[in-house]
């Protein structure tokens, strides 16, 4: 009797949020709605980019929402063109080609929209050179990044960035700290600018803003610090392939799949709120009422005080995960001085 064949379609595997959903109530339904988003949003603008020339070592590469997989209806298109090679006059794509192709330009701060090149990224780690807007860079590649052209050289270019962190610092046992220490230094630094923001906007409406620091920002570092942390269980040679797998999920999968090992219910109590937060930016009434809110007043608005649960119940499963778990020693070596 001959034997059947065996399929060749391996079944999918679920993700690390797929599977901590599974021990929900509901099983963080908005999150999922908004990862079929944006992979159909993302492969209409892989679409739109195809017949614009491109250089080899040139990516296009969106970020915040489109990396974290978590797009709604109100999100940005932060995009970058992204050059693995050396700085140069000349890239294909031109800005403007990405602009027309795109449809919608990003925020008007100087920090998207722009061609980056990974030399500088990776070279200028720290002392003055390394700005603000080369910082933000830099992480967001790492974090939350996707590219829509050019994947190879998106890879190339956050590779490049990644050795430059862990040249000369990877031992044994040891999270590297020289990227450690950046991670946390770019929490601060957002942290620390979204006041200096606030104040120059002299009270312009910021009650939205606040809720994205407390819930989208908090996920973006959280998603860094936590696999940089575990890089304690693993021999030097592994610390490079382990972060290049853990940086291919979004960040969502990378909390999930910490979650999961150490502290389920935390994980679900802070997911199910972040579930839920990302449910009301995608309901156009309510992020059209707090985005007409300054910070003072969101206090008296209903829907402000319900994010504010929600950013309350991320931060405790967070807490409960780095201080109640055997995360806590690492937390206190490594994340403190």
């Amino acid at each position: 009797m001959r034997r059947a064949r065996r399929s060749a379609i391996l079944p999918r595997v679920a993700t690390p949020l797929e599977q901590l959903a599974a021990h929900s109530l509901d099983g963080f339904p908005h999150l999922m709605a908004a990862r079929e988003r944006t992979a159909r949003e993302l492969a209409a603008a892989r679409e739109r980019l195809a017949p614009v020339p491109r250089d080899p070592d040139a990516a296009v590469v969106l970020f915040g929402s489109w990396g974290r997989r978590e797009l709604t209806a109100g999100s940005d298109d932060d995009w970058l063109v992204l050059v693995a090679g050396e700085r140069r006059a000349h890239v294909a794509p031109a800005a403007s080609a990405v602009d027309a192709a795109l449809g919608r330009r990003p925020g008007e701060t100087g920090t998207f929209a722009d061609v980056s090149f990974a030399a500088e990224l990776a070279g200028r780690i720290g002392l003055e050179e390394d700005t603000n807007r080369n910082l933000t860079r830099r992480m967001l590649l790492v974090l939350e990044s996707v590219a829509v052209a050019g994947e190879d050289a998106h890879r190339a270019a956050r590779d490049l960035v990644l050795d430059g962190y862990l040249q000369g610092d990877v031992k044994d046992h040891r999270p590297p700290r020289f990227f450690l220490n950046d991670v946390i230094r770019y929490w601060r630094t957002i942290t620390v600018d979204f006041v200096g923001k606030t104040r120059a906007r002299g009270g312009e409406k910021g009650a939205l803003r606040n809720l994205k620091l407390r819930l989208n920002r908090k996920v973006l570092f959280a998603g860094g610090l936590l696999p940089l942390l575990l890089c304690h269980r693993l021999r030097a040679d592994a610390i490079a392939p382990e972060l290049r797998r853990m940086f291919d999920q979004p960040a969502t999968d990378r909390l999930a799949e910490v979650f999961l090992e150490f502290d389920v219910d935390a994980g679900v109590r802070a997911l199910t709120a972040y579930d839920r937060w990302i449910g009301m930016l995608d309901d156009d009434e309510i992020r059209a009422e707090l985005s007409s809110l300054t910070r003072e007043q969101g206090d008296a608005n209903r829907a402000f005080r319900t994010a504010r649960r929600h950013a309350d119940d991320l931060q405790n499963g967070l807490l409960a995960l780095l201080f109640e778990t055997p995360l806590l020693p690492l937390v206190r070596e490594y994340g403190i001085f």
